[in-house]
C-alpha cells in the first residue's frame, strides 16, 4: 500500500516577545476509508501547557493549544506519515437512480447530504455559466457532468496562487476567469449545489511526484508549498467523490484529505490570537512537504 510523509511547518515571527492564546489547528489527516493514518506528530515551540484533541461536527481531527510563556517565534511542525490508497471513479458505480441528471436523493441519503445542497442567495451567472453540461430542460448524464464540468473549469479559469486571506465569490471568479484552488472549488460547490447536487470543501495536501524527492530529507528546513482545496460531491453509490477543479482531475490520486466541511471558512489550517501591537507582528513562513516514503507501519 502507497505511503505518504508530509511535513507542515508553520512560523510566525514578531520582533519581541509576545504572549499567545488559544490556537486551533487542522492539520491530521481524516480517517477515511481510503486513507490510514500510521504515525503523526505535532511539535509547537514554545510548549503549550495544554493541548487537546477533538473533533468537529465534520468529524475532522482539531486540536486546541494554550500557551503561558511568552516568545518572539511560534512555531508549529505538523509530520504525518499515512497509507494512501487512490480510489477509482467509474460510472457503473453510480446508482441506476442517479446514472442521469437530474435525479432525487433517497431518503437514506438526505439526512447526510441536505446541509450540502443548500444553494447561494444569488446564481443566475453560475446556471447560465454551467446550462450546457447540464443541458436546461433536458437529462444529462451524471459521470459525464461531473467530470466535464471539472474539466471545463480547469480550462476556462485560470489557476493563480493567492495567498491573501479570503474566497472570492464565485460570480466574481467567473468575472476575473482566474481564482487560487480554493476559489475553483468553491465556484464548483456553488454552481453544483444551485442544480440539488450535495458539494462540500475539502483541504488538504496534494502529492506531486519529484524527481528529486528522495534526495531531500523531511527533517529539512522548508520554505513554500502550500496546502490545497478542492471538492467532494455526494454521488449514490460510491459517496462522496474528490474532484479537482483546479488541476481538471476526478478522483483523489494524488489527494490526502485533511478537511472537509460545508464553507470553506471552517477548513482553516491554522488560527489564533497573540497579545501586543500590531508593528510586533513581522511576517509568518509556511512551508509544506509531501513525498512518497517507505512501506511499513512501525510509529
Amino acid at each position: 500500500m502507497p505511503v505518504v510523509e508530509i511535513k507542515h511547518l508553520t512560523t510566525y515571527y514578531y520582533n519581541k516577545r509576545v504572549s499567545f492564546g488559544k490556537h486551533r489547528m487542522m492539520l491530521l489527516p481524516r480517517d477515511d476509508g481510503d486513507q490510514k493514518v500510521i504515525a503523526y506528530e505535532l511539535e509547537i515551540r514554545p510548549k503549550p501547557i495544554r493541548l487537546a484533541w477533538s473533533r468537529d461536527v465534520f468529524s475532522n481531527h482539531v486540536a486546541t493549544a494554550q500557551f503561558d510563556e511568552t516568545a518572539a517565534e511560534l512555531r508549529f511542525v505538523s509530520n504525518t506519515r499515512l497509507e494512501h490508497t487512490p480510489a477509482k471513479f467509474h460510472a457503473a458505480n453510480i446508482d441506476p437512480a442517479a446514472r442521469h441528471y437530474p435525479f432525487t436523493y433517497s431518503a437514506e441519503d438526505w439526512p447526510e447530504v441536505n446541509r450540502y445542497i443548500k444553494p447561494p442567495s444569488s446564481h443566475h451567472e453560475l446556471n447560465h455559466w454551467s446550462s450546457a453540461l447540464f443541458r436546461d430542460g433536458g437529462s444529462a448524464d451524471l459521470y459525464e457532468l461531473l467530470v466535464g464540468i471539472t474539466r471545463m473549469i480547469n480550462q476556462t479559469i485560470d489557476h493563480v496562487s493567492r495567498h491573501e486571506e479570503g474566497i472570492q465569490d464565485p460570480e466574481q471568479t467567473l468575472a476575473l476567469g482566474s481564482g487560487s484552488c480554493r476559489d475553483v472549488a468553491v465556484l464548483m460547490i456553488a454552481a453544483l449545489r444551485s442544480r440539488g447536487i450535495a458539494a462540500r470543501f475539502v483541504s488538504g495536501y496534494v502529492h506531486l511526484i519529484d524527481d528529486d524527492e528522495d534526495c531531500r530529507a523531511l527533517n529539512a528546513e522548508i520554505n513554500g508549498g502550500n496546502t490545497h482545496a478542492w471538492v467532494q460531491v455526494y454521488v449514490p453509490g460510491p459517496g462522496w467523490v474528490d474532484f479537482d477543479p483546479a488541476a481538471g482531475l476526478p478522483e483523489n490520486h494524488n489527494l490526502i484529505r485533511v478537511a472537509a466541511v460545508q464553507h470553506a471558512r471552517q477548513a482553516i489550517p491554522l488560527q489564533g490570537t497573540w497579545y501586543g501591537t500590531a508593528s510586533d507582528y513581522l511576517t509568518m513562513n509556511v512551508g509544506v512537504r509531501v513525498r512518497g516514503g517507505t512501506s511499513g507501519t512501525n510509529r
